[in-house]
């Protein structure tokens, strides 16, 4: 009983640290039987993941090998500092010689200013060596995106995609710039500290260990609840970019339609969605780190008590003395023993966050392309521009059919128009002639050969696309024409400019060539940014124009302009053109009309005409409406 009441507080202290364990258990165990919301990204296992990460880290392996060289003179300090201090002591309290106190206070320098050092080397290595890993990883996600299909990237949002390419790459750097670095060496230091320790006094070094069951076991449920909440941070982060994204984009809609406030409370959930995450985050790592002190200080307070106890009454454990030296070296071992582990709490918090980023990458690295090169795809220099569908069959949902068994033949240098009502499929065509998608029945012909047996990028270099939504990059009017196309000269642009009467407009600019292009060319009309497109494919020289609705929604003024550069475009290649205007297609050899997915009719426009079917109802229908409005 009097052994009991003794050593009282020791029990008071085990039974305080055995109940936060239960009620962690217990946490964990409700964590388990908790489902997660449900998710199209997979969850991968961190051995999975670093396995992937560390092919990144691998051309630079000299790099860490140095860096870990370096960081053992660092961990000297850690390990011998203790003693030192320790042996300072035991100068004070014994004889004491001033000179000794100075040599030991020399080696204390020393030691501390080669720490210093190799800490500053260390973060130079790393922090250049991350940057370089990053670009990589960078590199890798965008040029990835770049091979998805059309269909692919319609289904991931741009907020997602730019989140992966600029916020996640972020978090996987600091792992290898801070984090793998610190735990290694945290790892080091507590091993070394336990060896020093154990040679110093065992007995105490055991006290000290009884602590370490309950750190793993506050690790490994940390573990658990960090992982979980970090994702949830990234998706609730992915999900506002994605919105921003959005409506920034369309804040003009917004504001036509006086729907500020609705969009603003849709930004305000989602604002509100992303603390709430962040908040739990910051929840879980402050108990943790709360718990790790407490292991710090109750295992300080079991070395105060033994010890002093020891001292005053004389007592040996395990036949050990434990004297002052002893007692401030062991006192400083254990803060070199717990400031890691804690250190290693905030590097942990860190890497979980790094995993989650490395998971949503991985996911997007891991979409495997649906349009890609068939194993025996050729190059092509040059083609004609013969094209021909046969039977195509074609769906973006399965058994929804856009095409349906639809064919036909276009000779090379001809012109051919596809109308129709919208839905009927005259888009799908052309973006079949690309392979933005591919089809599900038949077969698409280019000069002869399948298109699948072609590489992408030679099939599509061959061909010049523009579309009704003109897309201008920001930069300025000759980056957009040349698209980084080299070894083009100004009189080369202005040529091109010239034969599609774009240098109309671009002679009036102040700066010409060089006027700045500001987001989306939003500082141009519709009709000079189309005009932009046609230089844009001409110097391009394509071999097959691909024109989608290219005269819509521009002056009457600026469609005469376009008119003339289609009759000259027309010298250039074969042309495919959809459109809505029937003018614009009259001269056209071929006109195609479709309905539902099938050609109903075709011909040439007075060979259309004269059958009075559906094109000449058409054709009349337009013409009735245009004569009301010029009345």
């Amino acid at each position: 009983m009097r052994a009991m009441s003794e050593y009282l507080p020791i029990w008071i202290v085990g039974a305080i640290i055995g109940a936060f364990a239960v009620v962690f258990l217990l946490a964990w165990a409700a964590l388990r039987k908790m489902k997660e919301e449900p998710e199209k990204e997979r969850n991968m296992p961190d051995g999975e993941i670093v396995r992937r990460l560390l092919r990144y880290a691998r051309p630079y392996w000299k790099n860490f090998v140095l860096v870990f060289l370096v960081m053992l003179f660092s961990i000297v300090y850690d390990l011998v500092s203790p003693l030192v201090i320790g042996r300072i002591q035991g100068l004070i309290k014994g004889d004491f010689e001033l000179g000794s106190l100075y040599r030991m206070v020399g080696v204390y320098a020393g030691i501390l200013v080669v720490s210093m050092f190799c800490t500053y080397l260390q973060a130079m290595i790393l922090q250049k060596t991350g940057q370089k890993i990053l670009s990589k990883i960078r590199m890798d996600v965008f040029t990835h995106i770049e091979t998805l299909s059309h269909e692919q990237l319609n289904n991931i949002p741009v907020g997602k995609l730019v989140t992966r390419v600029s916020n996640d790459p972020n978090a996987i750097s600091y792992m290898f710039t801070n984090i793998l670095v610190t735990l290694a060496k945290n790892s080091m230091v507590i091993v070394g500290v336990l060896g020093a320790m154990l040679m110093l006094n065992y007995a105490l070094t055991l006290m000290v260990l009884c602590f370490v069951p309950f750190v793993a076991l506050f690790t490994v449920i940390f573990r658990k609840f960090s992982r979980r909440v970090h994702r949830k941070v990234n998706n609730a982060t992915t999900d506002i970019n994605t919105y921003l994204s959005e409506n920034l984009s369309g804040m003009k809609i917004t504001q036509v339609f006086n729907r500020e406030e609705q969009k603003l409370d849709d930004f305000l959930n989602r604002s509100r969605k992303l603390q709430k995450a962040k908040m739990n985050r910051m929840f879980v790592f402050g108990i943790f780190q709360p718990m790790v002190y407490m292991l710090y200080i109750s295992s300080n307070l079991c070395l105060f008590y033994f010890g002093a106890k020891g001292y005053i009454k004389d007592i040996h454990y395990f036949g050990q003395v434990i004297d002052s030296s002893i007692m401030v070296s062991f006192y400083m071992y254990i803060s070199r023993f717990f400031n890691p582990i804690q250190t290693l709490a905030e590097q942990f918090d860190m890497l979980q966050r790094s995993f989650a980023a490395a998971e949503k990458i991985f996911t997007i690295l891991d979409m495997t392309p649906e349009v890609v090169d068939e194993p025996d795809a050729v190059e092509l220099s040059e083609i004609r521009g013969e094209i021909e569908f046969k039977d195509v069959w074609f769906c973006y949902k399965p058994e929804e059919w856009v095409l349906r068994g639809v064919s036909f033949h276009v000779e090379p240098r001809q012109t051919v128009a596809f109308v129709g009502s919208t839905g009927s499929g005259k888009t799908t065509i052309l973006s079949l002639i690309c392979r933005n998608y591919d089809i599900q029945k038949g077969q698409i012909l280019i000069d002869g050969i399948d298109i699948k047996k072609i590489k992408i990028a030679s099939l599509r270099r061959h061909f010049g696309q523009m579309l009704q939504d003109v897309f201008l990059f920001s930069g300025d009017i000759r980056s957009n024409i040349l698209l980084r196309k080299e070894d083009v000269s100004d009189a080369e642009v202005w040529e091109a400019c010239r034969y599609v009467n774009a240098d109309t407009f671009i002679g009036k600019l102040e700066s010409g060539l060089d006027e700045v292009v500001r987001e989306r060319g939003n500082n141009f009309s519709a009709g000079q940014r189309q005009l932009l497109s046609f230089s844009r494919t001409i110097i391009h020289k394509p071999s097959v124009m691909i024109l989608d609705e290219a005269t819509a929604n521009i002056d009457t003024e600026t469609e005469l302009l376009i008119q003339d550069s289609l009759e000259k475009m027309k010298n250039i290649g074969t042309m495919l053109i959809v459109a809505h205007r029937l003018s614009t297609i009259q001269h056209a050899d071929n006109i195609i009309l479709l309905s539902h997915g099938q050609i109903v009719e075709q011909g040439s426009h007075q060979e259309l005409l004269h059958r009075k079917g559906r094109y000449y109802d058409l054709y009349t229908l337009q013409y009735n409406r245009m004569q009301l409005q010029n009345s």
